[in-house]
């Protein structure tokens, strides 16, 4: 495999005959032996990561009391999720029906919240304008022996108007009723326990919002455990925590029997624009901790989220998790769990590994201290020259931006040839192409390793890939604390594991030792951050899995170094024989992407259990009889495309479906009701103008929607069903808007105090139902064609224009 290495101790320089360039940290002199120990050593490691991520086996009906069985739970989940419950329906009603009935028979202290309330967040957040919804929560209490403050668990029983909710979240609302069980059969807790069953989590976060901001339990704040679920299967994550999380952080390592977590996706979903039920507590200066399993998310408001869809294992891990935190939290002092920072924290095989958040900053410049001694001493033992050290350093960066790059090229070419996959937030099977996706990392790292590592020598790219690491971790440390850890931690490994290597026999066992037990750090920290980040980012952003494997192929680059033929001293035939044994694991690598991929493109084809998601709406206007079919879908699929055309701004006539330009295409006229707008009072004083309306849907509507054309007056002050709401122009010929969920079959009344321009008052009234099979000119889908999980898919909208 190469010239044999000579014999030296610490502080002997290398042999003369073997040039600076091909001078590495590590020189065993049997490496075939040496590179199948590390190997073997870091795939145990790794496997280890991973089996930690697994969910328990689900405990069956008959597990003790006091323990939460999945089993049971299921029972309720598929009371729940027997068919599509959105908020206002008459399922939703069963559904509540059914929760009330099993909290009540345990005994607990059950009521309906039943209210009128805005969104979550800003209250005009909402595309339509100002977002209302009649909403019945459930809300049941334990009541605590000496409670120094109250402890909810939270979950919403309603679902979208796509599917039934089997995961989505009849898996949190099913756990909470098995927790509560659980609770009630064992001694009183200290502090109250208080279960919370949201309505219109979907629609708005409405029901979380009244719970929060107005319900008498919640005067004082408290603890808010939120159970939630984004797919079918895969660890529950909590992937969100209030603000200064240290104390809680602390409590979910110690009490939660399976604690996945890592403050770089707190950082993550900070950063993002998606909302739970938590956003509305959090509003509120609540305290707590936001769950949820998210693999599997092909089904994600589909009507394949179905019972059966669920993996046992994961609602048994949300349950064990909600029980111990719950059993924790209701025995401990809820006076101050505010720590003054947040912790960082991630998962390691056995539990939680957590620090104080003001540690970042010192490690990350620790680590690069590190690494500097490592160039120095480097350089100093004669492994590489400082012009090498500086190229190794700008060479490091080339796999860092390239298989990122390439990941996204990849995915760009499987949507191109599948472009159903546009619309889901994975692939059904995702796992070949999420190999791919980690084979083409291997292929980028490999091949410039190859090609790179004669010239500029082993050592010199070790350094200046730990260097690389090293400096993301300071930037981390500064933009982004949370995520620090991730490049920081295996950095200083690297930099440690190198130094004990250059300071250690080299014909000894040591050096490798050091260099695979730094590499071994690196596969605990990024290899479950890159299982984890696949269903949680979605293959179209699989280039920030990539980047985070290629930073666990720079901290392992003296392990990868021994697959490769000793450096230095070959001429000839043996020269090419060692470059040609250099590139067999590119060479692989490479080949398993394309294979990956194909099999990935053969295995995942959209049939009837797999169906091909396609959005469809229809939109009427009652008062011209022109109607119009409308989709979502960028490059509408064969079945959408025969409906739609051309792009539409559906705004001047449809302003409840927002400003966004949409496919449409023409459709006949159904013969449907519009809403109805009455006159209640109409009043003028001092040039203003107060109309008090009723607006009523006709038919069974999920919302209903009212706008004022701002040409012919300016909206100066609303309210809604009592409520006063904010008035925030808009953009456009509708310049004033609401928009009301689960209206009640009686109507909505609406008052709006008005400056006139002269003439009527233009108003826009929609209500909008699901479901287009009873349409004229509808056809149905074929088997393996599907619905998109999309609020507004099977959506039938009518509209009119009342002047007034």
């Amino acid at each position: 495999m190469g010239a044999p290495a000579t014999p030296a101790t610490t502080g002997t320089p290398a042999r003369p005959g073997v040039p600076p360039a091909d001078r590495a940290l590590t020189r065993p002199p049997r490496r075939l032996v040496a590179a199948a120990a590390a190997l073997v050593a870091l795939a145990a490691v790794g496997a280890g990561s991973l089996l930690d991520l697994r969910t328990p086996t689900p405990k069956s009906a008959d597990a003790p009391a006091g323990e939460f069985s999945a089993a049971r739970a299921y029972e309720d989940v598929q009371v729940i999720a027997a068919r599509s419950h959105v908020a206002g329906s008459p399922a939703n009603d069963q559904v509540r029906a059914h929760i009330e009935q099993q909290l009540r028979g345990l005994g607990l202290e059950t009521e309906v919240q039943d209210t009128v309330a805005p969104e979550a967040g800003q209250l005009s957040g909402a595309a339509g304008g100002a977002t209302l919804a009649r909403v019945r929560n459930v809300v049941a209490r334990l009541p605590g022996t000496d409670s120094t403050g109250r402890v909810f668990l939270v979950a919403h029983y309603d679902s979208v108007q796509t599917g039934p909710g089997g995961n989505d979240d009849a898996a949190g609302t099913s756990a909470i009723l098995e927790v509560a069980r659980a609770l009630s059969t064992g001694p009183r807790p200290r502090n109250d326990i208080v279960f919370v069953l949201t309505d219109a989590e979907e629609a708005c976060l409405c029901g979380a919002a009244a719970f929060a901001a107005s319900h008498p339990l919640a005067a004082d704040g408290g603890v808010v455990l939120n159970l939630e679920a984004r797919g079918s299967t895969g660890p529950v994550i909590m992937f969100e925590t209030s603000r200064n999380n240290a104390k809680l952080v602390d409590v979910f390592g110690r009490s939660a029997p399976h604690p996945v977590g890592t403050s770089f996706a707190v950082e993550i979903y900070r950063a993002l624009p998606n909302d739970t039920d938590f956003t509305a507590f959090l509003d509120q200066k609540f305290v707590g901790l936001n769950s949820a399993y998210i693999d599997g998310g092909a089904i994600y408001h589909t009507p394949l989220d179905t019972p059966a869809a669920m993996d046992r294992g994961s609602l048994q891990q949300h349950g064990d998790n909600a029980l111990g935190l719950a059993r924790e939290f209701g025995r401990t002092d809820l006076t101050d769990l505010r720590s003054g920072h947040d912790a960082t924290y991630f998962p390691v095989p056995g539990g939680l590994v957590r620090y104080p958040g003001w540690l970042t900053l010192p490690l990350a410049l620790l680590a690069v201290a590190a690494v500097a001694a490592l160039g120095w001493l480097t350089h100093r033992r004669g492994r590489a020259t400082t012009g090498r050290l500086a190229a190794g350093f700008g060479l490091a960066l080339v796999p860092i931006v390239v298989a990122p790059a390439a990941a996204q090229l990849l995915w760009l070419a499987i949507t191109t040839i599948r472009p159903g996959y546009a619309e889901l937030l994975d692939p059904y099977r995702p796992i070949w192409y999420r190999l791919a996706v980690l084979a083409l990392a291997a292929a980028v790292v490999f091949t410039w390793y190859a090609l790179t590592r004669r010239r500029i020598g082993p050592a010199a790219l070790a350094v200046g890939g730990l260097a690389w690491l090293a400096l993301l971790g300071v930037l981390l440390a500064v933009a982004v604390p949370g995520g620090a850890y991730l490049p920081t931690l295996p950095a200083l490994a690297g930099a440690l594991g190198g130094l004990v290597a250059l300071r250690t026999r080299q014909t000894g066992p040591w050096p490798v030792v050091a260099v695979t037990a730094a590499a071994a750090v690196g596969v605990i920290i990024l290899l479950p951050t890159v299982v984890l980040l696949f269903p949680a980012l979605g293959m179209a952003m699989g280039g920030v899995a990539a980047l985070v494997a290629v930073l666990l192929g720079l901290t392992a680059l003296p392990v990868v170094d021994l697959l490769h033929p000793q450096a230095g001293g070959q001429r000839g035939l043996r020269a090419l024989q060692a470059r040609r044994l250099g590139a067999l694991p590119a060479t692989a690598a490479a080949v398993a992407a394309v294979v990956l991929a194909g099999v990935g493109l053969g295995v995942d084809r959209f049939d009837a259990a797999h169906p091909a998601p396609t959005h469809l709406m229809y939109a009427l206007d009652a008062g011209t009889g022109q109607a119009r079919w409308l989709s979502h879908e960028a490059d509408p699929q064969s079945w959408t495309d025969g409906y739609v055309d051309g792009l539409t701004n559906v705004g001047d006539d449809f302003p409840g479906l927002g400003d966004g330009e949409l496919r449409s295409g023409p459709a006949q006229s159904a013969n449907l009701p519009a809403p109805k707008l009455e006159v209640l009072g109409d009043t003028s004083s001092g040039g203003e103008r107060t109309l008090r309306l009723r607006l009523t849907p006709q038919r069974a509507a999920r919302l209903a929607t009212l706008h004022v054309d701002t040409s012919t007056a300016t909206v100066l002050r609303a309210e809604v069903a009592g409520r006063s709401v904010p008035v925030e122009p808009r953009a456009g010929k509708w310049g004033f808007g609401l928009v009301f969920h689960a209206p009640p079959t009686e109507g909505i009344e609406v008052a709006l105090t008005l400056r006139p321009t002269g003439g009527p008052v233009a108003l826009r009234a929609m209500d909008a139902s699901d479901g287009l099979d009873a349409l004229p000119g509808f056809r149905p889908r074929p088997p393996a064609v599907g619905v998109v999980g999309s609020h507004s898919s099977e959506m039938l909208a009518v509209a009119r224009t009342y002047p007034i």
